[in-house]
């Protein structure tokens, strides 16, 4: 007889022990917690045959953005078929194990929709409302993670066991999406629900960054010391998020000390964390900071993974370690790659197209100083450039570099106009918009003095 999961969809299970496990391997996900591979492998050990365990460590392989993964991921994929021949799926099953060939033939956009499209008949299954949730998070659709939250929001009650996650997941996109008030109050009230949703503790920290309130965010997280303790390598950008509220407060030091102490503490190749602490870097050293050779480390990791061609948004990650390390060969086979895949007709393909390769050529001419030329090909790609994934906070980095760009070009309009454009995303001015913001100021009434006729020198008579 088949058993139901926690929200009360049938399993092609029979094995209590094995439900427990894929019910602790979901609530783990839901909560970017350590355990998650750990009860996966249990499920799969009790339940060697499980099809859905099978493609959902698919696409957990997938969101890792790692080239060795793919194999992974299609092995999941051929184990899951393999196991549907003999054990008869359900609907919900399948979809997921379609949504995995989806991503694995170059289409996540399709993957979360196959998904969207079975979380509406399916609305309380929390594992899919994060699947896609997170396949969204990765296209950079901040509209759809939102639109896929509320069609099935009011199917959800307080007694639902994932209350606090949808909540949480609600937040985020409510703030990816401008949505500032009602993301935090629902930030906050969902870790009522689940005190160990980090991904609602950190969409709070998004709404006090994007709102220039680094003094509450960082008051924020450090009044959570536990709430993502628990957390998988998603706790270092936790910390990063601290490191920012630190740096807009004027106090890189403390930013440095997160850095050595918790940012990079493991020192892994994981393109999460190597992101975390380059755009920390970059933004350093735009204010001023020397960072020592901190860059060395990303540099070395960076080349080894300069080919993965997996995601755009760790590419270009990759590529300003690899530039600001001196790691020149590195770099042209990571923009080598990023040129491959631009001809290529899948998402990929036209992320590369759009906004990676323009993005990565204009870091490269910010690095060799041209900074009029790294404006122009940074601010070509700007309207395409959520299309890499990640958040407003995280692509931030690259906003910053083409404002610091025009300005170096002697571009004070155009940065002014940059400046004026990122805070009314962001809903308000943070130090470094006040400060560039003065520079053009300076700029421009360097300008107007040198038009001045009457303080030009003249031909005496």
């Amino acid at each position: 007889m088949r058993l139901s999961d926690q929200f009360g969809y049938d399993l092609t299970l029979t094995d209590k022990d094995a439900v427990s496990a894929w019910n602790a391997t979901v609530n783990a996900f839901l909560a970017h917690g350590k355990t998650t591979p750990q009860h996966l492998e249990t499920c799969l050990t009790l339940a060697p045959d499980f099809a859905l365990a099978h493609a959902t460590r698919g696409l957990f392989c997938l969101l890792l953005g790692r080239k060795e993964l793919n194999a992974t991921a299609q092995e999941c994929l051929d184990l899951a078929r393999s196991s549907a021949l003999h054990t008869p799926l359900t609907e919900r099953e399948t979809v997921v194990v379609d949504a995995l060939d989806s991503w694995l033939r170059g289409f996540p956009s399709r993957s979360a929709d196959i998904l969207d499209a079975m979380l509406v008949r399916v609305p309380e299954d929390a594992l899919m409302m994060k699947l896609v949730h997170a396949i969204r998070f990765v296209m950079g659709d901040a509209a759809g993670m939102r639109q896929s939250i509320e069609r099935v929001f009011s199917a959800y009650e307080e007694s639902h066991p994932a209350y606090g996650y949808l909540l949480g997941c609600r937040a985020f996109s409510l703030e990816e999406t401008g949505e500032y008030r009602q993301a935090e109050a629902l930030g906050r009230r969902g870790l009522e629900f689940a005190r160990d949703d980090a991904w609602g503790l950190h969409a709070v920290a998004h709404v006090h960054d994007m709102t220039g309130r680094s003094e509450e965010g960082a008051g924020w997280l450090e009044n959570h010391p536990d709430g993502w303790a628990h957390c998988n390598n998603f706790g270092y950008h936790v910390w990063w998020h601290l490191a920012l509220m630190y740096l807009d407060q004027n106090n890189p030091d403390k930013a440095l000390a997160l850095y050595d102490a918790e940012i990079r503490k493991d020192k892994t190749d994981d393109y999460r964390d190597i992101s975390n602490a380059a755009s920390l870097l970059v933004r350093l050293e735009l204010e001023g900071v020397p960072v020592g050779t901190r860059w060395d480390e990303l540099a070395l990791l960076s080349d080894k993974r300069a080919e993965d061609g997996c995601n755009v948004f760790a590419d270009l990650h990759y590529l300003m370690a690899l530039l600001n390390g001196g790691r020149r060969m590195g770099a042209d086979r990571l923009l080598t790659g990023l040129r491959l895949r631009a001809q290529s007709e899948t998402d990929l393909g036209h992320v590369a197209s759009e906004a990676g390769l323009p993005t990565g050529l204009g870091l490269e001419q910010y690095r060799k100083g041209n900074y009029a030329s790294a404006f122009t090909l940074l601010d070509s790609a700007r309207n395409n450039l959520h299309t890499i994934g990640g958040s407003h906070a995280q692509r931030d980095v690259f906003e910053r570099i083409t404002i610091d760009a025009a300005l170096r070009a002697g571009f004070s309009p155009e940065a002014e106009n940059l400046l004026k454009s990122r805070a009314r995303k962001r809903g308000a001015l943070d130090r470094f918009a006040e400060q560039r913001l003065e520079i053009c100021n300076k700029m421009h009434r360097a300008q107007r003095v040198m038009e001045d006729k009457k303080l030009r020198a003249t031909d005496s008579v």
